[in-house]
């Protein structure tokens, strides 16, 4: 069957969809895995900077004697909602 030559375009784009892709070569598996590690290394890189950074200002707050768990109130204005009948 597969040396069949296609009759129309509906056939021909049938068997490009289940026909098999050409591998993949070993020197793109190589780079997306080294893209892959280098992704990683930045994102721990950040990581440990983001708790680096909450970990001081929990130690300002602390001294600074404000409680992590009271947050203070926006200062939004709430507006009574109007509705209007036509």
């Amino acid at each position: 069957m597969s040396n069949m030559t296609p009759r129309n375009s509906a056939q021909k784009n049938a068997q490009g969809y289940f026909s098999k892709g050409e591998p993949k070569s070993d020197n793109l598996a190589k780079l997306q895995k080294k893209e892959r590690a280098a992704v990683a290394a930045n994102t721990a890189r950040l990581r440990e900077l983001r708790l680096a950074k909450e970990a001081a200002e929990k130690q300002a707050n602390e001294a600074a004697g404000i409680d992590p768990l009271k947050r203070r109130k926006s200062a939004r204005t709430i507006k009574s909602v109007v509705r209007m009948s036509y």
